[in-house]
Formats: C-alpha cells, structure tokens, sequence
C-alpha cells in the first residue's frame, strides 16, 4: 500500500499535469519575500493580467469578505486582505476554472464553506476572518485535483459512495489509502502556502491533529458542517458529519456562538447565491 500510496502522490503532484498558476502569483511570490517590494509593485503584477484581475475584483466584493461593493482595485484589496487571501482566491479561482466540471457543486460547497469559515472566525472573535475564508476556499481542494490526476480512481471513489452508503472520505481512504485532506497538505507544501492555511484546508475532518493553528482547523471543521447542514453546494457526498466537541471547546463555540452564526449564514448564503463567480 505505501508503494501505490507513492506513485498516487507522484502522479497527483506531476509538475506537467498541475493545474497551471497564472504567472503573475510566481512574481508576485518573489516580490512578497523581498523587503524593498512595496504593495503597489504587487497590485501592478496582478492587474497586468486582466481575467485574473476581474475575478480577484468580483470575488473580494463578494459577501465572502465582508467588503462587499467597497473594493476597487487591486491595490485596495491587498491593503485590506493581505497577501495571504489574495493567494488564496487566485489559487482556488484559477484551479477551479480548469476543473469546474470535475465535481459538479463542489466549487458552490467551497464557497459556502469559506463564507461559513468566516463568520465562524468572526463570530468567535478571532482576527482576520478573511483568512480563514481562504482556508474554507481550498478545504476541497484536493478532491478535485485527484479527480483531474486520477479520473479513473474518482470514478472508483464515486461508486463506493452510492452503492456502499460510504462518505466521501472514507470511499478516498478505501480506494486510496489517504483521503483529500492529505493531498491538500501536498498541495499546500508544492504552493508554499502559509502554515495556518494548510492546517485549515488539510486538517478540517481532524482538528486537534493540527501542527500548528488548531483553531484553524476547527473554524473549518465548523464551517464545512453547516454548509452541508445548509445543503449548499455539494461535497461529494450528502452526509452531514458529526460537530468534535473539543473543536467546539476549543474555540469557545456554544449553543449562542451557533445561533449567532447560523442567523448570519441564512441571509448571506442568498446574497452568496446571487454572485456569479464566472
């Protein structure tokens, strides 16, 4: 099994066969690190690519990250993002485009889930919430890159999940030997994503695994249970998984925290609904 579970991964990270980043997110890596870069330098990268631009543009002002109608340029968007976010959607934007007919509902779901990853974030008063939107956005990630590497095992997974009443994960466990989450950690190292956001987006099934940011983990983990309590979008599978309630614990996330959040998710999920990300 861990020779197969290799020549998985092997296949799954084949750099010809990737989905292919804009140029624009390489420069603008190499810019972040270096000190005398300013964010206008940054911006000007990115808004020289004017598909990447638009849908950067759309989705910020989208109910997601809570600015919604107020960001005007690219510029505007790193100012009050960050440059983790940014990377974020140009990473989730770009692989979706090319694979946007691999899981039918998927995209929906993860949308779903960075709104509800947010709110929770939010809602519980951690700083930032739109960085763990960004988590939420790529806590799928993974399934629809195996399904784009290694169609013939997708179709194998889907089988396992109608006919043996399976979930998603344990099918990609049985067939696999690992599931999404493991292939989000690849993923995460191969794009060199900041350790919060590879610990939301990888360990969100098992959030006190997490290395490093737990409470990452269990934003998402929170987050991914209402969306599909809220039957937006679809991950796979109908199955909506039981709440840990350590990763409540954790994060302080009670019966008031819940309503809290489910009363903000109800309307914005409409206004989300509204928003073509195309």
């Amino acid at each position: 099994m861990n020779d197969l579970r290799t020549i998985h991964k092997n296949k799954i990270l084949q750099v010809d066969d990737l989905p292919t980043l804009p140029d624009a997110l390489a420069e603008v890596s190499r810019l972040v690190e270096d000190p005398n870069s300013s964010t206008e330098q940054i911006a000007r990268v990115i808004s020289h690519d004017q598909v990447l631009s638009a849908k950067i543009l759309k989705m910020v002002n989208s109910p997601i990250y809570g600015f919604p109608g107020r960001i005007g340029s690219i510029s505007h968007a790193l100012v009050l993002l960050g440059f983790n976010v940014i990377k974020g959607v140009i990473i989730s934007t770009s692989v979706f485009d090319t694979m946007n007919t691999s899981m039918a509902g998927l995209w929906e779901h993860s949308v779903g889930c960075a709104l509800a990853s947010a709110e929770v974030a939010r809602v519980v008063g951690l700083k930032d919430p739109e960085e763990y939107s960004v988590c939420g956005l790529l806590h799928d990630l993974g399934k629809v890159v195996l399904a784009v590497q290694l169609p013939e095992l997708k179709v194998e997974i889907d089988a396992h999940v109608a006919d043996e009443d399976m979930t998603y994960r344990e099918a990609e466990q049985l067939v696999l030997g690992f599931d999404h989450e493991r292939i989000n950690a690849w993923l995460a190292d191969y794009w060199h994503l900041p350790p919060m956001i590879k610990d939301g987006m990888s360990r969100h099934h098992v959030p006190l695994r997490a290395q490093h940011y737990p409470a990452a983990a269990c934003v998402v983990h929170i987050g991914d249970f209402l969306v599909r309590l809220y039957e937006y979008g679809s991950g796979g599978d109908d199955t909506v998984l039981a709440l840990e309630p350590k990763a409540l614990k954790l994060l302080k996330f009670g019966k008031k925290e819940l309503e809290r959040t489910m009363d903000a998710l109800s309307e914005k999920f409409i206004d989300v609904a509204a928003v073509s990300f195309a």
